[in-house]
């Protein structure tokens, strides 16, 4: 299983919906926990405000997925 490092973009894989996180939302780790057993990771809302921060078994964080520009 792939590790983080504090600053890493990760994508939830599970929904959170009391925090108003669907499956796939995008986070920043804060903070790394027992070697990378678990991450506290914030997320923001649109205006840049934190929405949520969430303490997460390193099963439910992955890297995002790459977006494929296209050219015009």
């Amino acid at each position: 299983m792939k590790t983080y490092a504090e600053l890493d973009v990760v994508q939830l894989q599970k929904a959170h919906p009391e925090c108003g996180l669907a499956a796939g939302a995008q986070g920043i780790v804060v903070l790394v926990h027992a070697l990378g057993e678990a991450y506290e990771v914030e997320f923001l809302s649109p205006d840049g405000t934190t929405q949520a921060i969430l303490t997460l078994p390193a099963a439910e964080v992955a890297a995002p997925r790459q977006q494929t520009r296209h050219a015009a």
